[in-house]
């Protein structure tokens, strides 16, 4: 879709099969990316992803509320609180010694990756989800996803991480509980995305609404 939108003005520096593509989310997450279509783009953005200067901020629908209400989050290691309420998460990553196809906690050895997130909105009586934006210091494969279920507050939906545990019916309701439990995907969403133009130097800040089935299930969720 992005070439025959494009056709041939996209910078060549990912090659034939990524033309352009400067970062990436993950496979089902849906929200805003930004495409280079020179090289000199690719490059100055490549270089403010490189030193951490992008502002990224998605919005997760975890299981539990990660605020200083939950005990158990003070005996996690790597888990902090800054003011505000701020939840901050500081770990190594690395591929996982055994499943390739996930990233690992570490915290000898691996990338250094920090993720902060604010609760925006819980749902149930008592709460038994909640609405996270989450902001990343770093970018790692997965690191949201990782890093919330290391907080013991895994994402909806997410099929690597143990998001699909079964929410309570109870707090949420039969119907809301059900609409949770068949959500198909991680309940991750790419909202903001900042940098400066590579070449104006403006400053540049972008925003995608909310996919329609995440929408959809947060409005089930608040009715």
């Amino acid at each position: 879709a992005l070439i025959a939108h494009c056709g041939d003005s996209l910078s060549g520096i990912g090659g034939v099969k990524r033309p352009g593509i400067v970062h990436r989310i993950d496979k089902d997450t849906s929200g805003v990316l930004v495409v280079a279509k020179s090289d000199r783009a690719h490059h100055g953005l490549a270089r403010q992803f490189e030193k951490h200067t992008v502002e990224r901020h998605y919005l997760a629908l975890v299981h539990g509320v990660p605020d200083r209400s939950d005990p158990r989050l003070g005996g996690v290691k790597g888990v902090s609180f800054e003011p505000g309420g701020i939840l901050k998460i500081t770990t190594q990553l690395a591929r996982h010694k055994t499943d390739r196809q996930r990233q690992a906690v570490l915290f000898h050895g691996g990338r250094h990756a920090v993720t902060r997130a604010r609760v925006v909105e819980t749902f149930g009586a008592p709460p038994a989800l909640a609405l996270v934006d989450c902001w990343l210091e770093t970018g790692r494969t997965h690191q949201i996803r990782v890093h919330m279920a290391h907080s013991g507050h895994g994402l909806v939906g997410d099929p690597t991480y143990g998001g699909r545990r079964k929410p309570s019916a109870t707090a949420l309701g039969p119907e809301a509980a059900a609409a949770v439990a068949a959500f198909p995907r991680q309940a991750l969403h790419a909202a903001t995305l900042g940098f400066v133009h590579p070449v104006s130097g403006e400053d540049l800040r972008f925003t995608a609404d909310l996919p329609e089935d995440f929408a959809g299930l947060l409005a089930r969720l608040r009715s």
